[in-house]
């Protein structure tokens, strides 16, 4: 069923909704084409305000007209979300593993290879040697029967030392 246009004395089809209150975007009427050009032409929303309440509603319409709060007060959201977000809970932040982690400028590749050679990140390229010369003879498969995790174990140590070998050289 199609909606005659709400304009006196028209018999189109009404398509097109016009505000009957300013303040009330749910209560409306159904225009026609000619006629919601003329309702637009003759609407002015700041009718009857004057220059102090237009500039409070641009200012307050940089918020969707929503009440804000000061950061520093103890009700804002966003200070509640950041108050929760820094307590520490797990005590990550206070780990060695964290201090390190944050102090170095290593990738995370680089961080994932340390960790599977069970090395600190501030290690030096001798020490990455060494620690790889121990782990191969460890997981060889020859002096584990050739077990397929010793085998997998390997492969992953020799990834990461490669990973190593790429962007730590013989010491940077």
């Amino acid at each position: 069923m199609k909606t005659i246009c709400d304009w006196e004395n028209c018999n189109e089809i009404g398509n097109y909704k016009a505000p009957i209150e300013k303040d009330n975007s749910r209560k409306f009427r159904l225009l026609c084409l000619e006629h919601i050009k003329i309702f637009n032409k003759k609407w002015n929303y700041f009718s009857n305000m004057n220059d102090q309440e237009v500039e409070y509603f641009i200012k307050s319409d940089l918020t969707w007209h929503k009440p804000t709060k000061v950061f520093g007060s103890s009700e804002n959201f966003f200070r509640i979300l950041w108050d929760n977000a820094l307590e520490d809970k797990l005590n990550i932040f206070q780990s060695a593993n964290y201090k390190e982690y944050k102090k170095s400028k290593l990738s995370s590749k680089d961080r994932d290879a340390l960790e599977i050679l069970e090395l600190k990140y501030d290690v030096k390229w001798e020490e990455i040697h060494k620690k790889f010369k121990i782990l191969v003879k460890k997981y060889h498969p020859d002096k584990n029967f050739g077990s397929k995790q010793h085998e997998d174990k390997l492969k992953k140590i020799t990834l990461a030392y490669s990973q190593l070998k790429m962007t730590m050289g013989k010491e940077k």
